[in-house]
């Protein structure tokens, strides 16, 4: 047998070294950031907190990518989103210059609606907070079907189906997302990874603060199938000093139902520690 030459051994080395890097990449071994970016999915043991009320509910640690689930089943079904879409519609709206900031103020038309609230001008921050469905229905009637359209393919909103009409779609009707699909688009927004100017998103973010605290900041939406009240939505984040989670609820029952139940788990797992004076209405 010939005897290999010290250059030759060095060379098969390299080769060798090349070719288990390679197979490293492939398995997804090749650095601790690859395996931190691995979401780590373990059972939420809160029936006590549903009482009884069919629902699930979802949330991620943005740190360790650690992800708690309740009814993981229910949590990849698709539900409509009702109000909890208008964090991507005010996102589009902006995108889109519909409307120029969080104070562009709509006026009300003067038709009386549910909610009194409703019954006033309003502008993206204001709609956002008491919900008022008729500013938004104007703002996506003003960004149009086309763009509205390209926007939810562009983020892959859930089913991005929009034909249940350019105002309505996401009430009870085409457009359906399931609670991993939420959770995964909120992570985006908080990252501010989605396609969408960096202040859009800041805007966003901002205009959803819904219980700021000494120790947290609550950034969330509800959303409530009004019909029946047979649909509720929770959706956000909470920001501490150590750490932020992602969150997304939905019950058969309402939002509110659904905001009390989220807060009430993020109270159980100690990551918020609310004030008695905090209301949950």
């Amino acid at each position: 047998m010939k005897k290999l030459t010290s250059a030759a051994v060095w060379k098969l080395g390299r080769i060798a070294l090349l070719l288990f890097t390679i197979v490293l990449l492939v398995t997804g071994m090749t650095s601790p950031q690859v395996q931190a970016e691995t979401t780590h999915t373990h059972e939420l043991k809160i029936d006590s907190l549903f009482q009884g009320t069919p629902g699930t509910m979802i949330i991620k640690n943005l740190k360790t990518g650690q992800q708690l689930v309740y009814n993981e089943q229910r949590s990849v079904q698709k539900y409509t989103p009702e109000s909890s879409f208008k964090v991507a519609n005010a996102l589009i709206g902006l995108e889109e210059k519909a409307v120029a900031d969080e104070y562009d103020v709509k006026r009300w038309d003067g038709v009386i609606r549910q909610f009194d609230v409703w019954n006033r001008d309003h502008s993206l921050a204001s709609a956002m907070r008491t919900s008022a469905i008729w500013y938004y229905q104007a703002m996506a009637r003003d960004i149009g079907r086309d763009k509205m359209q390209r926007n939810l393919d562009r983020i892959g909103y859930g089913n991005r189906d929009i034909s249940g009409g350019i105002d309505t779609f996401w009430l009870d009707s085409s457009l359906r997302i399931t609670a991993q699909e939420q959770v995964d688009f909120m992570e985006k927004l908080v990252n501010e990874t989605l396609p969408y100017g960096k202040q859009n998103m800041k805007t966003v973010k901002r205009i959803m603060i819904d219980d700021e605290q000494d120790n947290y900041t609550i950034h969330g939406k509800t959303g409530t199938r009004l019909s029946d009240m047979g649909l509720g939505w929770y959706v956000g984040y909470v920001e501490t000093k150590r750490n932020t989670w992602v969150f997304a609820t939905n019950v058969d029952s309402s939002g509110t139902t659904a905001r009390n139940i989220t807060r009430d788990c993020l109270e159980k797992l100690n990551i918020i520690n609310r004030p008695d004076t905090v209301s949950t209405k």
